[in-house]
């Protein structure tokens, strides 16, 4: 199949050829461990998740190589530690494992490799001597800086500025020790009570943007295919990686395609905690709801678009799901339909492929949510527990609290259907009907009907 991608750097679709078919290499920059992952940190590990499930699908699981890292020096790790008296290794060893179970919940893959910037530091210190001696870096009162205008042929490229622009418009640190304004930290110093390694520039430690090009080029080489990140992330940050990762490594190009996503809001407004919007994936999982259906939501809205987090896409993506677990539960998965292998090697047009499911029939569809992402049914908890769409009101006007107790009965009647035990499948059907519900099959499997005279104590009557 063909993949095309919209590459950030050239500003247009390309078709995707990766360096070599066998070993296709993706970086994506992680988190800074500090705390719990907020919903927008969620959207670029969803959006590169299922492009690492695309590029294994199309080239062999063996054949593809994700790297997406921690970032466990950070002064905000620094000042959380300050203020709670703990230790910084015990808090990025527990943050890490909160983000790690979290992202898990919404269904994604561990990539292949996910280093630590801790474990880098020698590679750092190497690429930074590197720079100096090539002409690149200066020292300056202890600290290590890239010097833009060493590369002000090509600083800029990614973001699409030059440097005079980026120097009128950006915010940078004003600093005597600069020779330019734009020149960025590679090295600075620590004091005795903030972590600190041995250096030839003296005890310090790295800055930010020179951890994610050790450690890609440490794991990937100097030239790979991918690299990806949240659109906040191109610039400085991985203008900043091309600079110091093509100079020291004396190579045109650090990745050969920049993928970015969008930022998210949340019911039109930017979250913010001083609007009340602000939650972490924990918070929504702790109010119940499920990993599968955040997911879905994410996948609702092209990762190059501003996504929007409201109620009601909640709402809607969890019974557009939970109908799709009752269409294929107990079927096998088919063949990913050429339908949606083309909708999503069109730059991972997932809203596209959402909207193409709904016409499948079930095995196409179980291979569908496969490739995207969306566990078995008998994986999934919460889908036997809401999965009735239930329409009406009883007698007493309640029509929620039927949810759970119904949800058993419906699926083992589909379980008998899809069996093609249609004798006992009817049997259950009229002991239902006798009840005072109303059956049918819609597109996205079996439904309710809740009548007026509906008595749901003579479920008890009812053997499955």
């Amino acid at each position: 199949m063909t993949i095309t991608l919209y590459d950030t750097k050239a500003r247009k679709k390309r078709p995707f050829v990766p360096l070599d078919a066998k070993n296709v290499r993706m970086y994506v920059c992680g988190p800074t461990v500090y705390d719990r992952a907020h919903l927008g940190n969620a959207r670029p590990v969803v959006v590169f998740d299922v492009l690492y499930r695309l590029l294994r699908h199309t080239f062999g699981e063996a054949h593809v190589t994700y790297v997406r890292n921690f970032t466990d020096i950070d002064d905000k790790i620094n000042a959380r530690a300050t203020e709670s008296g703990r230790n910084i290794g015990e808090i990025t060893a527990e943050t890490t494992q909160w983000y790690l179970e979290d992202m898990a919940a919404i269904g994604a893959l561990a990539p292949n490799q996910m280093p630590r910037a801790t474990a880098y530091v020698g590679q750092m210190k190497e690429m930074i001597a590197r720079l100096i001696a090539a002409g690149h870096a200066y020292e300056a009162e202890g600290h290590v800086l890239f010097a833009v205008d060493s590369w002000r042929a090509h600083y800029g490229k990614l973001s699409g500025r030059s440097v005079d622009d980026m120097i009128a418009g950006a915010r940078v640190e004003v600093a005597p020790y600069k020779q330019n304004p734009m020149d960025f930290v590679l090295w600075k110093p620590s004091t005795d009570d903030l972590p600190g390694w041995d250096s030839p520039w003296g005890r310090g430690r790295p800055g930010w943007h020179i951890e994610c090009s050790a450690m890609a080029r440490a794991l990937l080489g100097e030239t790979f295919d991918i690299h990806g990140g949240g659109l906040d992330l191109q610039f400085p940050h991985h203008e900043n990686e091309i600079a110091q990762s093509c100079a020291a490594n004396h190579t045109d190009e650090m990745a050969r395609y920049w993928l970015h996503n969008e930022m998210l809001q949340v019911e039109g407004k930017k979250m913010s905690k001083s609007l009340g919007n602000f939650f972490t994936v924990r918070d929504l999982l702790d109010k119940g709801v499920p990993g599968e259906v955040i997911r879905f939501v994410f996948l609702q809205t092209h990762y190059r678009k501003p996504m929007d987090w409201t109620e009601k896409k909640r709402a809607e993506a969890e019974k557009r799901l939970a109908g799709w677990y009752r269409k294929t539960d107990g079927v096998k998965s088919g063949v990913v339909p050429s339908r949606i292998e083309y909708l999503l090697g069109d730059d991972l047009n997932t809203a596209a492929v959402l909207d193409e499911m709904v016409r499948l029939s079930p095995a196409p569809l179980r291979a569908a949510m496969d490739l995207l992402g969306f566990p078995s049914g008998n994986e999934v908890d919460w889908v036997r527990t809401i999965a009735v769409d239930l329409t009406g009101t009883s007698a007493s006007g309640s029509q929620g609290l039927y949810s759970r107790e119904l949800s058993p009965y419906l699926l083992r009647w589909q379980e008998l259907r899809n069996a093609k035990d249609f004798k006992n499948a009817d049997k259950i059907k009229q002991q239902l009907e006798q009840a005072g519900l109303k059956l049918k099959i819609g597109t996205e499997g079996p439904h309710a009907e809740v009548l007026s005279e509906f008595d749901i104590t003579a479920l008890k009557e009812i053997k499955l």
